[in-house]
């Protein structure tokens, strides 16, 4: 395929290399410089644009922006009929990503960790997952979600990530409570936590994940101060909500 990556961020870097390996022309955009001059020397067919070429370039494209600044980065773009975009944007809802991308089409908004640049990663994906799957499994395993509020759930859930690992099941049953297949969230969970802690060092890892104001960060916070367990479930609705 020829696919776009539209931002350079750890997750969107992480997402290139996890798929460089499988013949696509990656043409990533040129906002995190060093990220993408990285990329390019790390791949022959990964190549650097400005947004425009980018769009210009590309078939498929991922959307790696923060929701708050997307709509001003993508209002210069000539996107065009037949493109197929993807966003891992977890702050602005598919309808919205449409409204920036048309006459391109928003398949799908897709949420991946950073464990996805080796493979065995959990990847959600709410929209059309088809796409996500062609591009991303038997390597990884791609969960279904049907709509934002279940997408905001899991976005909660994946939070305990950085409080403990032995929270895991706890944050299992809360997202069950809400009305999600308590098997496939079981599932999900134990994947992300194995995933990720298998692909870095536990110090690296902490960092990465507890940037000040995220959902690892902000969750860790309250538990710490409120006592961890007997909190985790009021810690994951405030996230949600």
């Amino acid at each position: 395929m020829k696919i776009g990556v539209i931002g350079t961020g750890t997750i969107a870097s992480a997402v290139v290399r996890g798929i460089a390996g499988d013949g696509h022309d990656i043409a990533v955009s040129e906002r995190s410089a060093a990220r993408a001059a990285d990329l390019a020397r790390a791949f022959d067919n990964v190549s650097v644009h400005d947004n425009a070429g980018v769009v210009a370039a590309s078939d498929v494209i991922f959307l790696g922006l923060m929701a708050e600044a997307a709509g001003e980065i993508l209002a210069g773009l000539s996107f065009r009929a037949g493109q197929r975009v993807i966003s891992f944007m977890a702050g602005a809802s598919l309808e919205e990503v449409a409204a920036m991308v048309a006459p391109a089409r928003a398949v799908a908004v897709m949420l991946p960790f950073p464990g996805i640049a080796v493979g065995g990663s959990p990847i959600l994906v709410q929209g059309a997952a088809d796409l996500a799957r062609d591009l991303f499994e038997p390597a990884n395993r791609v969960y279904t979600l049907a709509d934002d509020a279940e997408l905001s759930n899991y976005l909660a859930a994946q939070a305990v990530l950085l409080p403990t690992v032995t929270l895991v099941a706890e944050a299992a049953g809360w997202l069950a409570a809400q009305g999600s297949d308590a098997d496939q969230g079981a599932a999900f969970l134990k994947h992300l936590v194995g995933s990720s802690l298998m692909a870095s060092n536990l110090g690296p890892l902490m960092a990465d994940l507890g940037t000040p104001g995220g959902y690892n960060a902000r969750l860790r916070d309250h538990m710490e101060a409120a006592g961890m367990q007997d909190a985790l479930r009021e810690g994951l609705h405030r996230l949600a909500r």
